[in-house]
């Protein structure tokens, strides 16, 4: 079967570790079932991967991805959760393409308890595009930041893939949304969905409930300025710098809260995918390639000029 593979891994240059051809067929152990994949989607997740991060050389050659939809043994269209328990991770989980082959493929191996029932309203290209970044974003608005508790809400980095989703959903549950951003092109074009586009550490007419954090350090004092008293500010990525300064005078002082975020359970994902078919919630889907395609699609996702999902369709 087809896939796409990580064969190495190269911290400069993680396309040289790509590799796109035949693959053994899945075995699934006994509780698993194999799922016919209609369609996928990258997540930065895959570029670190063939950057060596999170993927040792004892598990190469690995089938890489996390996000997919399509069809399991009896012909039902399903979306698959991709966390797998894990007691040999500090995290007590891990992802499909850390242990177990991922999504790329023709066909993947997940335990059956991971399949759920895809919306008829939700394309396999929609669909594919929700269990990792719009899961991780809606997880940290309900779970973790408690949105329902406020009515405003930053969201920091603009344009990348959490952040997007976040924007879309804290929109889509009547939420006022502040989204800054660095670059001038995404914030109008998040400005055409509903929120209130802002540069980066620029002042709010407002302090906000939630603030949505993935950027890190380059961020995270305006985050804290722009805090209201009991504001969450919910943190899952740090891809400007992981050594942030926080002034405790005012996490004491405000009352704040900060919190780690990552991934969400089967049922947040399920309770995702009803949200985006009652409320007509769409993933924005930057572009969509082909399997043939795929070392193309790495190369988009790795250029950073990207707009939301890359998503592949299989049956091209």
């Amino acid at each position: 079967m087809r896939a796409a593979i990580a064969i190495g891994a190269d911290p400069e240059e993680p396309l040289r570790a790509l590799s796109v051809g035949e693959a053994p067929e899945p075995a699934p152990p006994e509780g698993w079932v194999t799922v016919d994949v209609r369609a996928a989607s990258l997540n930065h997740h895959d570029l670190w991967s063939l950057r060596g991060v999170g993927l040792p050389p004892d598990r190469l050659p690995m089938i890489l991805g996390c996000d997919a939809a399509g069809v399991d043994p009896e012909g039902n269209e399903v979306v698959l959760y991709p966390v797998v328990a894990d007691p040999g991770d500090p995290r007590g989980y891990s992802l499909l393409s850390e242990r177990h082959p991922g999504t790329l493929a023709e066909r993947v191996a997940v335990p059956r308890e991971n399949l759920i029932a895809k919306p008829a309203g939700l394309s396999f290209l929609e669909a594919a595009c929700l269990p990792t970044a719009w899961l991780t974003a809606f997880h940290m608005l309900t779970t973790r930041g408690r949105v329902g508790e406020g009515a405003a809400v930053l969201v920091q980095g603009a344009g990348g893939g959490v952040a997007t989703a976040a924007v879309v959903l804290a929109l889509a549950m009547g939420k006022r949304v502040y989204a800054a951003g660095r670059d001038a092109g995404k914030r109008d074009r998040i400005a055409a969905l509903g929120a209130t586009a802002i540069e980066p550490g620029a002042r709010l007419p407002e302090r906000v409930d939630v603030v949505i954090e993935s950027v890190g350090e380059p961020t995270f004092d305006h985050s804290m300025k722009c805090a209201a008293p009991g504001a969450r500010i919910v943190v899952c990525g740090a891809t400007g710098g992981h050594l942030a300064t926080v002034d405790l005078r005012r996490l004491f002082a405000m009352r704040l809260e900060l919190l780690g975020a990552t991934m969400g359970s089967r049922a947040e994902l399920a309770a995702l995918l009803d949200l985006c078919a009652d409320k007509d919630v769409r993933p924005i889907i930057d572009s969509t390639y082909g399997f043939t395609a795929v070392a193309d699609a790495f190369a988009h996702l790795a250029s950073g000029d990207v707009f939301g999902k890359v998503a592949l369709d299989f049956l091209h």
